[in-house]
């Protein structure tokens, strides 16, 4: 039997430190990341004891009677430290619907964490919610990803683009300035998409004073003035584009090109993995291809993102 308990400031430090061992988690999880939209997303977090002991924790929120986990941080999912069995998880999440029920909810949306996050192999919950739930697939999109160790070369456009960056004095600025960058950024959603950045440049800058070494700003610039950057989320194994932008001379000059290069061959080489983030739009239906393909470009390949759900 579990002990469901609903999140409260007073498991703050349990919480978090269950995050810093577990095998599927990412400094997402940590409520110093969490809580900073708390005025957007009904926090509904859920921690389950097994004889007293803190045995795993759910990130989600609430909307209406569903039960979401969790669509303000990408990804979210049941997080398991390495002593957690599947058995345990099939009890967990038969247990888990008994109490949803019993605090008037009707469904779940299940958005797990992809398994280049994964410390260690934690597909656990995606047996149980089949077998115990009935869950069936609700949306998928798809990222680019990179397995860095196999030097893939890149693409004819992209070596053409990074030797003209190369031979036209772009310069590659780690921990840059966000300002500078959100400038080019909004200004690029804007005249294409008529869109907004997901955050703010106040909560990101927010969020990287807490998260210093995690969110890494890089920017590009040629003749003292900005061209492009990258906002990269760091985690354990994963460097993940959250944010990228060029300007027009950016586009010409290789800025992209010339930061992936900072990143992929001198900053961060022995990561296993580089994720491009998704190219998508309208919840995954739409492809975005000329992005898709760039990205594919530098040999990048498909990871899912998957949302599941089930009625309880």
């Amino acid at each position: 039997m579990f002990e469901i308990i609903k999140y409260t400031p007073e498991y703050r430090q349990q919480w978090d430190a269950y995050v810093a061992k577990a095998r599927n988690a990412t400094f997402l999880f940590y409520r110093n990341y969490m809580d900073y939209h708390s005025d957007r997303f009904k926090d509904y977090s859920l921690l389950f004891f097994k004889k007293g002991k803190l045995h795993s924790i759910l990130p989600a929120h609430q909307v209406g009677k569903t039960l979401c986990s969790h669509f303000g941080l990408t990804y979210g999912g049941l997080i398991m430290n390495i002593h957690v069995t599947i058995s345990d998880v099939c009890q967990l999440f038969e247990e888990l619907n008994v109490y949803l029920r019993l605090q008037g909810f009707e469904k779940v949306q299940y958005r797990p964490i992809p398994w280049i996050y994964h410390l260690h192999p934690s597909e656990e919950d995606l047996y149980a919610i089949f077998w115990k739930c009935k869950a069936h697939l609700s949306l998928r999109n798809i990222g680019t990803t990179i397995f860095m160790q196999q030097k893939l070369r890149w693409r004819k456009d992209h070596l053409r683009r990074l030797k003209k960056a190369h031979q036209n004095g772009v310069t590659v600025v780690r921990d840059a300035s966000l300002s500078e960058f959100w400038e080019v950024l909004n200004e690029n959603l804007e005249k294409r998409f008529g869109a907004k950045p997901v955050h703010t440049l106040q909560e990101m800058e927010l969020l990287k004073s807490r998260f210093p070494e995690n969110i890494i700003q890089y920017n590009a610039y040629r003749n003292g003035h900005i061209i492009g950057g990258l906002t990269f989320y760091i985690t354990q194994q994963v460097v993940h584009g959250q944010y990228s932008s060029t300007n027009d001379e950016g586009k010409e000059f290789g800025a992209m090109e010339a930061i992936y290069e900072q990143i992929m061959y001198h900053d961060y080489p022995d990561y296993p993995y580089l994720d491009f983030g998704s190219s998508t739009e309208q919840q995954g239906a739409w492809i975005n291809e000329g992005l898709i393909a760039h990205k594919e470009g530098y040999g990048g390949r498909g990871v899912v993102y998957d949302t599941y759900e089930w009625t309880v």
